[in-house]
């Protein structure tokens, strides 16, 4: 197998043509990502390839083994809201803090009006009251199902901290990662969910054992593709062997943490499996615990994510670093300066990454909502001059090593 840049030419034509019309159609497949920024681009080019909508499915039912290959390298889904999560832990306590049903639902229409088709989800999420809750809003507004994409994570099981104690409930065992998407589906009320990912490596259960099994749920019709979360790039390299030796379906996606101060992962690391295998990222965390929102600068505000009872750790974590608050200082100055502010040029810095699929937005009110999708708006304003300016107070851009 040929990477893409070192195929025959006439064959780098046929794929990159492929490609092409694989992204045009599944922005006519999913109608509900059109967004106004993008609708006239696609438009002007997508009815050239085809003269029906006929011709578009046919075409799309041959390819379905080229296009799981296909979605690796995806570019254009790059909306993504995680309703009842931040940074991997449940926003969802149920009569104690942060959003209830209601504001999760208005969250979760808001979102899908405005041209998100994604919502991420997680067993560990509130021990599966998320997903439940994500679930109801799925069944109470009755969206067509081909317009929207849903995934779950499993590796910390979804049960009360007793439970967990027992071995088959979490890690990345063929007992735990089939009970856990049956689980997941159930809670989510769904037939089958869009994504499923290994939500940490589990040290303790071969990689094969992994691969065999979210393979078999991807031919029972359970899931249609696998990834990872937090994995090292070696990690991820072991499991697209493992696939390619025995003939399996590889992962499709890797889910890092990824903003202005943790970068290597995404801009270093996997360099090689973008090259090799492809790879779309969901990242997470793109505003660092909301220290790249500028909201910490002088306080940490009342009702905010660090003010609550319990997460004096990650208080701790977030503002104990006098060089980070510096820069971050720095960073909003450099935002004002522009009539921006600090969280959209934060997430919009993110999308500027062509490695990066899509943006985690971990929102808890509307305001909060609104807020990110209008970093779209502003990636224009990303220019060459304005990315070295980051670069220049961040002092943390990796080199890939010339040897």
């Amino acid at each position: 197998m040929f990477p893409a840049n070192e195929r025959p030419k006439g064959e780098q034509a046929a794929v990159g043509g492929r490609k092409r019309v694989y992204l045009k159609f599944i922005y006519n497949f999913l109608p509900n990502y059109k967004t106004k920024s993008k609708s006239k681009i696609i438009e002007n080019e997508i009815y050239n390839d085809f003269k029906s909508y006929n011709e578009k499915e046919k075409w799309f039912c041959n390819n379905l083994f080229f296009l799981n290959n296909q979605l690796k390298k995806i570019k254009n889904i790059r909306n993504i809201l995680e309703i009842g999560s931040y940074e991997g832990r449940s926003c969802i306590y149920f009569g104690k803090k942060f959003i209830d049903a209601k504001m999760a639902k208005e969250l979760m229409v808001y979102a899908y009006e405005h041209g998100i088709n994604f919502f991420d989800n997680a067993e560990v999420y509130a021990r599966g009251k998320s997903e439940e809750v994500m679930g109801q809003i799925l069944k109470e507004v009755s969206w067509d199902r081909s317009t929207y994409v849903v995934s779950s994570k499993v590796f910390w099981g979804g049960k009360d901290p007793e439970s967990m104690a027992w071995p088959n409930h979490k890690g990345l065992m063929r007992k735990h990662v089939v009970e856990a998407c049956d689980a997941a589906l159930r809670r989510l009320q769904v037939d089958y969910l869009d994504l499923f990912f290994c939500h940490r490596p589990d040290i303790h259960t071969p990689i094969d054992e992994t691969v065999w099994t979210m393979h078999n749920l991807i031919q029972q019709g359970k899931i249609l593709y696998w990834g990872t979360s937090e994995w090292t790039s070696q990690q991820i390299t072991e499991a697209h062997y493992v696939a390619e030796r025995y003939n399996l379906i590889g992962p499709t996606m890797e889910q890092p943490e990824y903003n202005m101060f943790n970068r290597s992962k995404v801009e270093l690391d996997y360099l090689p499996i973008y090259r090799r295998f492809g790879l779309g990222t969901t990242i997470w965390s793109p505003l660092a615990s909301g220290l790249l929102t500028g909201k910490y600068i002088d306080q940490v505000p009342k009702g905010s994510r660090l003010d609550q009872e319990g997460f004096d750790w990650l208080r701790e974590r977030t503002l104990g670093d006098e060089d980070k608050m510096a820069k971050v200082v720095k960073l909003y100055a450099l935002a004002q300066e522009r009539e921006l502010s600090l969280t959209q040029l934060s997430i919009a810095w993110c999308l500027k990454n062509p490695h990066v699929s899509t943006v985690i937005l971990g929102a808890s009110n509307l305001k909060q909502l609104q807020e990110n999708i209008q970093s779209l708006e502003i990636l224009p304003q990303l220019t060459d001059e304005l990315m070295g300016a980051i670069d220049d107070v961040l002092g943390n851009k990796p080199q890939e090593p010339t040897y």
